[in-house]
């Protein structure tokens, strides 16, 4: 480039000024200038270069508008040259040089088309650079001068946010891939699925005629479990999440990193029970011990050998609990990319939905809110490529109906649940709705009414609303309710397919 004739010297002594009090923030306006003027030549320039760099990926305020004014031109199907470009920015002075003849300049010595995404990488990196530093100063003077209700966690995690927010924007990677490397990918699923226990393409819920149904916990879904209070939603999230992280089995790969050969490490977010409420539900469904039983301390020593044995077992799995209440979607995408970072992560469980809170302010719309939330984890699935299972709370109308069987127009009014979910699964117990309805004693009503209740009893039904990549419908399943447990259903007519 030529610095000695005078065309760089309006936009040089803007960046170039060094003074021994402060440092220029990186920059590199000659590799700005070399792709602004391949895109004047040749407009094609801009398609190796759009999908990552923005204007404001530029440090010179004139670049800026000229990178966004070619973009806009480019994407009209209009053509982008010095002519065309200097109408919209006008006539300005830039120190013995006018934009016309700058624009000019740029063209003339412009640099083969071949150079440009390098130039547009180079710049992006900087404008990168410059962004962690901005981010940096942000921490040094909130950590100086914070708000009494803005606390060290609440920065740090605001730190991440941010952090996150350029590490997930202009990625090099993105944009089409050829079909023969899709048909790759399909293929090791599949070699995969046939070493892994079951012949399962996701990951094993540890209950074999659900697994039939959905094939595992596909990677990359937003699976939705779904009921009215008192139906087992936590109880057979957790079940899941437990058989997932005791079967857990790992190998190490030639670069040192592991990989998960079965099951999996689970994150769960528990915003309504406590973490100890949450083991005390696990102790009990590996024990045999009811859980009111536990709390009460109502047992025998027998019973605590279980308990202890169950407790000592639980203590080696990869399972990791986060009950803080109330938290935004924006602080659980946080923490489930840090929990994936530092320990691994093959599966999350949200518990549940209703209890997260949007980023935007209070005064907007609950739907809206949900919305977001929706759209949020599916985005984190697909990010973290594991299944995302988050429960649901369904509205009152299932109530009024005579079956109360779940249906996806009970989640309608929570905006986009039933849209964003590859699975949506809505867990159902007959038992429980029956035990309310009991008739008199001794009459014939109260005959009929025990005649339902043993056939009832003891069973749960996971109707599948939706699947993306599978049949819906019904799986029954056993449920002890004093465990909180579900397992498979031991049917008289059907024998195991395993020999």
């Amino acid at each position: 480039m030529d610095h000695a004739g005078g065309r760089l010297s309006p936009l040089a002594k803007q960046s170039s000024g060094k003074d021994a009090s402060f440092r220029v923030a990186p920059h590199n306006i000659e590799a700005e200038q070399a792709l602004l003027g391949a895109i004047l030549i040749n407009n094609d320039a801009y398609d190796r270069v759009s999908d990552f760099l923005k204007p404001e990926h530029f440090s010179e305020e004139l670049h800026r508008r000229i990178f966004d004014i070619a973009s806009q031109l480019i994407r009209a199907g209009k053509v982008a040259t010095p002519v065309t470009l200097k109408t919209f920015l006008g006539d300005h002075d830039l120190g013995g040089i006018t934009i016309p003849q700058y624009l000019a300049r740029l063209a003339a010595e412009a640099t083969a088309i071949i150079n440009t995404e390098d130039y547009g990488r180079t710049v992006y990196d900087l404008a990168v650079r410059r962004d962690l530093i901005l981010i940096g100063e942000d921490v040094v003077n909130g950590a100086y001068d914070a708000p009494i209700d803005f606390t060290p966690r609440d920065q740090i995690e605001e730190a991440e946010r941010k952090l996150y927010a350029i590490a997930e924007t202009g990625r090099y990677g993105g944009g089409f891939q050829r079909f023969s490397d899709a048909l790759t990918s399909a293929v090791d699923m599949a070699a995969k699925a046939f070493e892994r226990d079951g012949g399962l393409s996701g990951i094993s819920t540890g209950m074999s005629d659900l697994d039939r149904m959905m094939g595992g916990l596909q990677a990359s879904d937003l699976i939705i479990i779904a009921g009215r209070p008192g139906m087992g939603k936590t109880a057979l999230a957790t079940n899941i999440a437990f058989n997932i992280a005791k079967a857990y089995e790992f190998r190490t790969k030639p670069d040192g990193n592991l990989e998960t050969v079965n099951g999996g490490i689970v994150g769960f977010f528990s915003l309504e029970m406590s973490s100890d409420q949450l083991a005390t539900r696990m102790i009990a469904e590996q024990s045999g011990v009811p859980s009111y039983k536990i709390r009460r301390g109502d047992i025998t020593e027998n019973e605590f050998h279980r308990i202890a044995e169950g407790a000592r077992e639980m203590q080696q799995i990869p399972f990791y609990i986060d009950h803080t209440g109330g938290i935004s979607i924006a602080q659980l995408v946080a923490r489930a990319r840090r929990l994936k970072r530092q320990r691994g992560l093959d599966m999350l469980v949200v518990d549940y939905l209703q209890l997260l809170s949007g980023s935007k302010s209070k005064g907007d719309n609950r739907v809206q809110e949900l919305t977001e939330i929706t759209t949020g984890l599916k985005a984190l699935a697909k990010e973290l490529a594991v299944p995302v299972v988050a429960l649901s709370q369904l509205s009152r109308q299932v109530e009024s109906r005579d079956d109360k069987r779940p249906q996806l127009s009970d989640l309608r009014e929570s905006g986009s649940i039933e849209q964003d979910a590859d699975v949506v699964v809505f867990v159902y117990r007959e038992e429980y709705y029956l035990k309310n309805k009991q008739p008199r004693e001794g009459s014939e009503e109260f005959l009929t009414w025990q005649s339902e209740m043993e056939r009832v009893h003891g069973k749960a039904e996971v109707i599948i609303g939706k699947q993306r990549h599978g049949p819906t419908g019904t799986v029954e399943l056993a449920f002890e309710g004093e465990f909180t447990r579900f397992s498979n259903l031991a049917k008289d007519d059907h024998l195991p397919e395993h020999h």
